[in-house]
Formats: structure tokens, sequence, C-alpha cells
């Protein structure tokens, strides 16, 4: 039985692995989580049309965020990053050919549900608003969803898309304009 136990030298070894690892404190952890997981939450649940989805992918984006081990400057470094992992994963999910529930459907359950109530006419809007997104490109989607629904600044969209600034507002003006051509124009793309 001995012989299975851990000595002492290697439960040190892997103890100071762990917190080489990890290295926010469990409170700390605890502050940005709060601070955070609803945003990206949101933004997760946006970018898959998917809630279960989104909340796999949440707990994968914060594990990863934990094990990068990367260093940051500020606390709007260290969310942009984790925008950015999330964002990663979200193209990374993509790729893999899976079955793909449809956005719409997730918005019209949403719409239907007597939780809010709505006007018949904002929900409608509402439907052809998520319509017209899912006609769009994975990025412009993220690059509104950061702009309108995060208000996020250039810089900020930007060094979470891994673009640069200047490419980002022309790539956001053309996003909102096949948007509001989507919008006027419901059944036809842009």
């Amino acid at each position: 039985m001995r012989d299975l136990a851990l000595t002492d030298m290697e439960r040190l070894g892997a103890f100071d692995e762990a917190e080489r690892t990890f290295l926010m404190t469990e409170e700390a952890f605890r502050v940005f989580y709060e601070l955070t997981a609803r945003p990206v939450r949101v933004y997760l649940a946006r970018m898959t049309g998917d809630d279960r989805l989104a909340d796999d992918l949440l707990q994968d984006t914060y594990y990863r965020f934990l094990r990068s081990n990367a260093a940051f400057e500020n606390d709007d470094h260290r969310r942009h990053y984790l925008f950015r992992i999330a964002t990663n994963l979200v193209h990374d999910h993509r790729r893999r050919p899976l079955f793909e529930v449809p956005a719409t459907a997730a918005v019209e359950a949403t719409a239907a549900s007597p939780a809010e109530p709505h006007t018949a006419e904002r929900a409608a809007q509402r439907i052809d608003l998520s319509r017209a997104l899912d006609l769009l490109k994975p990025r412009e989607r993220s690059m509104l969803w950061l702009a309108y629904a995060q208000g996020w600044s250039h810089e900020e969209i930007a060094a979470s898309l891994g673009v640069k600034t200047g490419s980002l507002k022309s790539m956001l003006f053309r996003a909102r304009h096949r948007l509001a051509v989507l919008l006027k124009n419901p059944g036809g793309r842009s």
C-alpha cells in the first residue's frame, strides 16, 4: 500500500505546479467571475444560438483562462483575453461537424416566454433581428455584439478579435451596413 502513496516531495512538486498554473487566488477569481460571467455567457449564447452550448463553452472559457498562465497588465486586459478565448472556442466549435441548433428557435422561445411581457410587435422585431444576425458571418456578428451589446470601444474589440483597429473600423461599418440591408429586406441577402 505504501508504494501507491505519494512521497512528501512528490506532493510538494504537485502543489508547486498547481500554484504556478492558477495564478489567481480563489477570492480574486470569484470576484472576476462575478463581474464577467454574465456578459461572457450572453455573448456566447448570442454567438452560438444555443443556451446549453453557451454554458459548456463558458465553463471551458474559464478553464482555459485559468490554465493559460498569461500575465495581465490590468483588469481590462484580463477581460479582453477572456472574450478572446470565448471567441476562439466558438470558432473551434463551428469548425467541428456537429449538429447545430438554429439560433432563431432559441429567440422565438424566449420571445414567447411569459416571464417578460412583450408586445407582439417587439417580439417580431427581436425575431427579425435574430434572423438577420444569423445571416451575418460569425466575425461580423461578434463585432456588432461587442460594439453595441457590450459597449466596447474599437480598440477593445480589435484586441479581443485579433485584428487591427483601422481594419476593424471598416469591417464594423460593412457589418452594420449588411445588417441594415438584411433588416430592410428580411427574406433577401445583401
